[in-house]
């Protein structure tokens, strides 16, 4: 069939374009390929991603998976090792180009197919790669077959990448269709073919909407497609030929595109309008950010930062303070932190890299300063020294209100490791919508955050439910300082895991020598003399440097918190499932305290881990503390932000169940006894 596509294509043009036909080609090729690997370096047994980085040459096209009405795909013949295995071609997005009345699947600029090689369990020293390639080229008016034979050669390593090579491959996968884990169905009657996709009302859908099939002979590919969204689901329809059993495609709007397969079914008509933006959907996500932002309040990773509140509005209720300015303050200072870093986390993933909410505390310099700023408010709660700061910072802070502000501003910094309910799934609808919708719902996270002392600031009632400020606030301080030297002591372990023994003795030796800046700031402050912080600005900055010094640790095989527990890869995930084991696989990060409590209070525990066994449960942990994009892109079509993410298999479900942040042994237990 396609080669019969091409040969009326061909025709179409000799007749229709013969002066254009007539023109010199030009030496070839006409698309320049190159063969990269991911790592050069692959550990045995392990999986790699190649990439065809394509370049076509101006005027030129290559072409899909499945060409359309004309044109051929690309053909690979490996020459690989005993045991290596590659895999098919995935492809970007394509582009539709229309020619003479017929619809083609091309590719006009750069692009790069990937494959997974599968490196043999035994491999040893070099790894010879060798791949010929066929495909064809094309202008609008004549079509050029050409070859490319690649090689490269790999060594057997440790499977590390660089940082340059993963980000290249990031934006690589970034333009891949995301798969949406759920079939569709479809049915073609009297030559109308229509198509029911599932696809989240909360999603976003930006332009134009079109179906790209990847099976051949179902539909008239240069017939025009009406796409329209209906709840749950997008409905396509046109011109159909004949139901040939199971299809794939992918569901494009735009650039975005999204992987479907569809069996033939009955499929009603769409009863809304064609697909456009979905501001209810981001109103709902607003809305659950909100309410995830406001049980925010009582994670563990939050309450410390919010300890230091409840001095300043104690005095509140007693003229001692401007709780209005305060309130709006502490607020304005939550909302920018989550903009600010909502902003940049939809920046760097428009640019390719797979990151999720908290991507900056996969960075142990991230993790320092923050040791060292809560090592340092730690000190203050506990009466080391009060922060007597510059007149124009002073200024700033009249009324309390800049303080107010810092404080808002370090609660949301800190309060990124933490999903709880609501909120994990406001962040995942998040990275999908437009972007202005996208920093609404960022925005509504930090006022969920912020609304407690906004009621308590604005409404006189709460604040007269405080005690009466006295004597008793001076020893609340210093107990208050308990908190944070724990936060303080779990930062230095994160710290630890992140960038090793070394690093951790670099961030404890920081935190020890600001320490001394400090304490010599409170002797000055208590003999009254001037300027009593100028001794400690060099050692603070001596401390911030430290910085430079740390660097991540190489990757271990992952955490094994549970007996027998697995770390998380989608072959193994694949093989369990096949094998119709139930599968608990779970999601954590060091740095993520919400990860921290359910591990230690519900999948550690002698009952759950007894459940588990007696249940044949295949446990798999995936370790995201440094930000392992194949971890990451596979949380994100699980529509979530970051961790934690808990997935139940059940044999016999092709879907996993979902289950909430917070965990609890009886959940866990049922789930292992078949509930």
């Amino acid at each position: 069939m396609a080669w019969l596509r091409f040969a009326l294509m061909s025709i179409l043009l000799a007749l229709g374009i013969a002066s254009a036909a007539a023109q010199p080609v030009g030496p070839g090729p006409h698309v320049r390929i190159a063969l990269i690997a991911e790592t050069d370096h692959p550990a045995p047994g392990s999986d790699v991603t190649l990439a065809f980085a394509s370049v076509p040459e101006k005027g030129w096209h290559a072409y899909w998976l499945n060409p359309g009405d004309a044109g051929l795909p690309a053909r690979a013949a490996w020459t690989l090792p005993q045991g290596a295995i590659a895999g098919p071609l995935r492809y970007p997005v394509p582009q539709r180009l229309l020619i003479a009345g017929l619809m083609n699947y091309v590719y006009e600029g750069p692009f790069a197919p990937l494959v997974t090689l599968k490196v043999p369990t035994d491999a040893k020293g070099a790894l010879p790669v060798r791949v010929k390639l066929d495909y064809l080229v094309c202008t609008d008016a004549i079509c050029v077959p050409e070859k490319a034979e690649l090689a490269l050669t790999l060594q057997i390593g440790d499977g590390s990448v660089t940082a340059t090579r993963r980000a290249q491959f990031d934006g690589w996968r970034s333009a891949l269709p995301k798969p949406l884990g759920s079939q569709g169905t479809y049915q073609v009657e009297n030559k109308s073919f229509r198509i029911a996709v599932p696809y989240p009302a909360s999603a976003a859908a930006e332009g134009d909407g079109y179906f790209f099939t990847a099976t051949d002979g179902v539909l008239d590919y240069a017939a025009p497609q009406k796409v329209m969204r209906d709840g749950d689901r997008v409905v396509i329809e046109t011109v159909g030929k004949r139901a040939v059993g199971p299809i794939e495609g992918v569901l494009a709007f735009g650039t975005r595109g999204f992987s479907v397969s569809a069996v033939p079914g009955k499929v009603a008509a769409a009863k809304e309008a064609p697909a456009g933006v979905p501001w209810s959907a981001a109103l709902i996500a607003f809305a659950g950010a909100v309410l995830g932002g406001l049980i925010l309040n009582i994670m563990p990773c939050v309450f410390p930062i919010l300890s230091l509140k409840a001095l300043s509005l104690a005095k509140a209720n007693h003229g001692e303070g401007n709780p209005r300015g305060e309130a709006l303050a502490y607020t304005a200072g939550v909302v920018a932190v989550c903009l600010a870093l909502g902003g940049i986390l939809l920046a760097v993933r428009a640019g390719g890299a797979t990151v999720g909410w908290a991507f900056q505390l996969q960075d142990p310099r991230v993790i320092l300063i923050l040791l060292l700023l809560v090592t340092a408010i730690a000190l203050n709660l506990a009466g080391l020294f009060e922060i007597n700061a510059p007149g124009f910072v002073n200024r700033a802070a009249s009324k309390g209100t800049g303080g107010a502000f810092a404080t808002g501003a370090l609660a949301a910094f800190i309060a990124t490791p933490c999903t709880g309910p609501f909120m994990a799934s406001a962040l995942g609808a998040a990275l999908i919508l437009p972007w202005p919708a996208a920093l609404a719902v960022f925005g509504g996270l930090g006022l969920g955050i912020a609304l407690p002392f906004l009621l308590l600031g604005f409404v006189p009632a709460f604040r007269r439910m405080l005690p009466k400020p006295g004597a008793w606030m001076a020893t609340l301080r210093r107990v208050l300082s308990v908190p944070m030297f724990l936060t303080a002591l779990a930062l230095a372990w994160v710290l630890g895991r992140q960038a090793g023994v070394d690093g951790m003795a670099i961030g404890l030796a920081a935190s020890l020598l600001a320490s001394f800046g400090l304490w010599w700031w409170g002797m000055r402050q208590m003999r009254g003399l001037a300027r009593a912080w100028l001794p400690a600005v060099p050692l603070a900055l001596i401390a911030l440097g430290a910085t430079a010094l740390v660097h991540p640790a190489p990757a271990d095989a992952g955490p094994k918190t549970v007996s027998g527990a697995e770390p998380f890869s989608e072959a193994r995930l694949a093989e369990l499932t096949a094998q119709g084991r139930p599968v608990f696989a779970y999601f954590t990060a060091d740095w993520c305290l919400t990860c921290k409590v359910n591990e230690k209070g519900v999948i550690e525990t002698e009952a759950v881990t007894k459940a588990l066994a007696d249940g044949k449960v295949a446990v798999l942990v995936g370790d995201w503390t440094n930000g392992d994009p194949a971890l990451g892109r596979f949380i994100e079509r699980h529509n979530r932000a970051g961790v934690p993410l808990y997935l139940w298999y059940k044999p016999g479900e092709a879907a996993p169940r979902v289950l909430p942040q917070i965990l609890t042994q009886a959940m866990l237990r049922d789930l292992a006894n078949g509930g």
